[in-house]
């Protein structure tokens, strides 16, 4: 049950995966979907002008 262990938190951090016991952070998955809906609605702007 170490670095080794995928199910423990450790064992996640040590792998860069994520699941029950290691959950995404959410505040940086929302800001990075907004990024990019903002973007491409510029990118719409742009090509009407």
């Amino acid at each position: 049950m170490g670095k080794g262990d995928k199910k423990t938190k450790r064992g996640k951090i040590f792998a860069g995966s994520y699941g029950k016991s290691r959950i995404k952070p959410q505040k940086l998955t929302k800001k990075k979907k907004e990024a990019g809906k903002n973007s491409s609605d510029d990118n719409k702007n742009k090509e009407d002008k």
